[in-house]
């Protein structure tokens, strides 16, 4: 009978976990309009982190253009519009490159509707009105991302860079680079000549503290399904008039495909760069992140991995598997974007359906530790289904997800289809105070750690604690050899009550002992991990 009791109460705990997974962050829809909203990126003032500048690919019957989504507020409000009026605007066709200069200006990059090729518009008044479309141009392009020179000490301060995917052999990136915010575009500059018969795809640019320009992207088979075999990067110390390219900087095996199973949508392993910016211990550091499978540490289905550079670009880490969940067990995690904030903490968003055989959801995964390992938080609270939006192109639901922060705040954007429609949709993710939740508006008046629930756990469990006034609190978890294994919060938080989650998907059964210590006070306790 005990032996059944034991079996049944770990059956609904693992029950209650499984059908009862939520998000502490509100989800909202940046624009909800008729228009499908796709491939969203998001960019932030460089010196205002109160404006926020998104776009998405928009797309209604035989209309194309760039969706135009602003906050002035920090996120909390949003305007916009799903058509750019730049004219003419027929000439607009999604892949939009959202950016704010030193200066102020909203630059939006994007390919054309009338005419192949790469084009961009400026707007002075916080994206209102667009100037006229600039051909930047013409020839059968893909995929540009831009980047800024916010650094006040460059000597290219100010300047805009694009990169994207020139369409003719050899398949190489190139760059054009703006010093008047969008009125005039240089002449395109070869980022890297490509390696073998391979192609180059998903390109992404950054700045460095100290103005150097990197450049990343994919390096594919030449041929159906261009399967990506390895990771490229570049770099340029003169504002990119010349670059050293890396053709095999990181060896992968992407999941380019036209049937991302089970949904047979269209994916990819485009590459997402950023750097340390945060004057740290880490200052200066890149981080690139990439979906990869069947080669290690990602297992046998997609899975979300992490690679660094401590000098520049001129080696690069082993890789590092970002998700949690238990490897080879046949859920996906894509579209990786990847954001190190001002803190320089590493933050990565990506469908994930861990939770769900046929649904996804978006996580984010966090390390406070340069990237040496990462903790899960579910973003999104409703789950939606990966289909192909209608006149997108055969399989396509978009190519890639967005992430900003500034203001204390990490802002992601997605496209989900809960409300009938895909649309592009956000929340505000406070990354100072992130997997800690306020669970009572009553002030405690003694220090409290409570047994975990449930206990014993397969593989969530929460933690619930009181402190009575403003600390410096953490929680830890300690494997029973005292081996830390995971830090789950390391701040200065108010008094009150609050709870916190573990995910110990990828750790084996046994006993674990997690340790509360806020000012002077410790407490600990133990909890069981059965799988």
């Amino acid at each position: 009978m005990k032996f059944l009791t034991t079996v049944l109460i770990l059956f609904f705990n693992v029950f209650l976990l499984d059908n009862c997974v939520f998000s502490q962050y509100a989800n909202f829809r940046l624009f909800p309009s008729g228009f499908n909203q796709i491939e969203p990126s998001i960019s932030i003032h460089p010196s205002n982190p109160q404006i926020l500048f998104a776009s998405a690919y928009t797309i209604s019957g035989g209309t194309r253009s760039e969706g135009i989504y602003v906050s002035t507020n920090g996120g909390l409000n949003w305007t916009g519009t799903d058509v750019c009026n730049g004219i003419p605007i027929q000439n607009h066709g999604g892949d939009p490159g959202p950016i704010i200069d030193k200066n102020g200006i909203f630059i939006l990059t994007h390919l054309g509707g009338l005419q192949n090729g790469m084009f961009s518009n400026f707007s002075t008044d916080n994206g209102t009105n667009w100037s006229p479309n600039k051909t930047i141009l013409i020839g059968d392009v893909d995929k540009g991302s831009p980047g800024t020179d916010a650094v006040i000490t460059s000597a290219y301060y100010g300047r805009t860079y694009l990169v994207w995917t020139y369409f003719v052999p050899p398949y190489r990136i190139v760059l054009s680079y703006t010093t008047n915010s969008g009125a005039d575009w240089s002449s395109i500059i070869n980022v890297n000549n490509g390696t073998g018969s391979n192609r180059s795809y998903g390109p992404s640019v950054i700045v460095s503290p100290n103005g150097t320009v990197y450049s990343t992207w994919a390096s594919t088979i030449p041929s159906s399904p261009f399967t990506e075999k390895f990771i490229g990067f570049s770099k340029s110390t003169n504002g990119g008039l010349s670059w050293t390219a890396n053709e095999t900087a990181i060896p992968c095996n992407g999941i380019r495909t036209t049937g991302l199973s089970p949904w047979t949508i269209r994916a990819n392993s485009f590459p997402t760069i950023d750097i340390d910016r945060s004057g740290g211990p880490r200052h200066g550091w890149i981080y690139i992140a990439v979906s990869d499978k069947s080669i290690a540490p990602a297992g046998s289905d997609p899975d979300i991995v992490l690679h660094r550079s401590t000098d520049e670009g001129n080696s690069w880490s082993a890789g590092v598997r970002v998700n949690n969940d238990p490897i080879n067990n046949g859920r996906n995690q894509f579209f990786p974007a990847l954001r190190v904030d001002e803190a320089g903490g590493v933050n990565i968003i990506y469908y994930d359906n861990r939770n769900s055989i046929d649904s996804v959801d978006v996580y984010l995964s966090r390390s406070d530790n340069g990237g040496n390992s990462f903790t899960d938080y579910r973003v999104t609270d409703t789950r939606f289904k990966p289909v192909s939006v209608s006149g997108a192109g055969g399989g396509n639901m978009g190519d890639n997800l967005g992430m900003t922060s500034g203001n204390g705040n990490l802002y992601p954007v997605w496209m989900s289809n809960v409300s009938g429609i895909f649309q592009t949709w956000s929340a505000i993710i406070n990354y100072t105070t992130i997997g800690v939740q306020q669970t009572g508006s009553e002030l405690p008046n003694e220090y409290l750690l409570k047994q975990n629930y449930p206990n014993p756990f397969n593989p969530e469990t929460r933690i619930e604690f009181n402190i009575p006034k403003s600390e410096f609190t953490t929680i830890k978890i300690y494997d029973i050899t005292g081996r830390l294994i995971s830090t789950l919060a390391e701040q200065i938080l108010p008094a009150g009550t609050f709870s916190v989650e573990w995910n110990a998907g990828n750790k084996p059964s046994g006993v674990y002992i997690y340790v509360l210590e806020s000012g002077s006070f410790r407490a600990f306790k133990k909890m069981i991990l059965i799988k």
